[in-house]
């Protein structure tokens, strides 16, 4: 059985998850702004659900600051190695 890749996209601020959604959005991305999964720590609590590819996200977000980049496969989370965004 395949899995699906997600990544959450886990902000500092609401402010910096509405800067993102707008770009992603702007861009034509697949994601979702949703509530930080419990397992996963947040200071804002929101975070991007992302469906597409980190890699063709990477140079439209590279000057927001991110917490962390979690990589869901369907069963577990995974904090995202070498901050993929940068």
């Amino acid at each position: 059985m395949q899995r699906d890749n997600t990544y959450f996209l886990i902000f500092h601020t609401i402010h910096d998850v509405l800067r993102v959604e707008k770009i992603l959005k702007k861009q034509g991305f697949t994601f979702e702004l949703v509530p930080v999964p419990r397992n996963l720590s947040s200071d804002c609590g929101s975070c991007i659900k992302l469906n597409d590819n980190i890699e063709d996200v990477k140079p439209y977000i590279q000057n927001i600051e991110i917490d962390k980049c979690v990589l869901f496969d369907g069963v577990n989370y995974k904090e995202a190695s070498g901050r993929p965004w940068k």
